[in-house]
């Protein structure tokens, strides 16, 4: 909100001149003004200088990268650029499941972000894929469960794929699965 957006500018504003380029802190009040800014087209030039200043200085620790990564991808989904914000959500998945694990929570939540996009642009076939994909592993006790909240995002959308296909006859078959889930 407003709280947020003043004090990323004033942590902006305090630490641009006085803190060298690689300063942890002026990458992280970058951060936080980007995420603050209320309208995309603005956020953008900053989320991008901060992605360029994180892979300069800090491309051996892959969690700051997928920070930005994310950050930028949500700002291009914010303006439209759905086919940009999906190949970074691409890669952010891809980096997620190499560093973390196909089972881990992070891992899972960013392939339910590339399925969401996949809805997005209308590539149904893919998201429905992917979904399948993704549900058994957020089930399992090892990693989410059930009932959290993720497992239960990608039994809806994959149900509501299955129910409402938009690209093909629904089959008896996807009517099966989409009651099962």
């Amino acid at each position: 909100g407003a709280v947020q957006l003043a004090l990323g500018w004033a942590a902006w504003k305090m630490y641009l001149g006085r803190r060298p380029e690689s300063s942890g802190v002026r990458c992280q009040s970058m951060g936080l003004l980007g995420r603050s800014l209320s309208r995309p087209k603005e956020a953008l030039p900053v989320l991008t200088a901060k992605l360029a200043l994180v892979r300069r200085y800090w491309s051996d620790d892959q969690a700051p990268v997928i920070s930005s990564y994310s950050d930028l991808a949500g700002c291009l989904a914010d303006l439209g650029r759905h086919d940009e914000a999906l190949a970074l959500t691409r890669e952010i998945y891809a980096k997620q499941a190499a560093l973390l694990g196909a089972s881990h929570e992070n891992t899972i939540i960013d392939g339910h972000n590339v399925a969401g996009l996949l809805m997005v642009l209308e590539r149904w076939d893919e998201a429905k894929s992917l979904l399948r994909e993704l549900l058994p592993r957020a089930a399992a006790r090892r990693s989410l469960g059930t009932e959290h909240e993720v497992t239960l995002n990608i039994s809806e959308r994959l149900s509501w794929l299955l129910f409402f296909p938009v690209d093909a006859e629904r089959t008896r078959d996807n009517l099966l699965e989409a009651e099962t889930i």
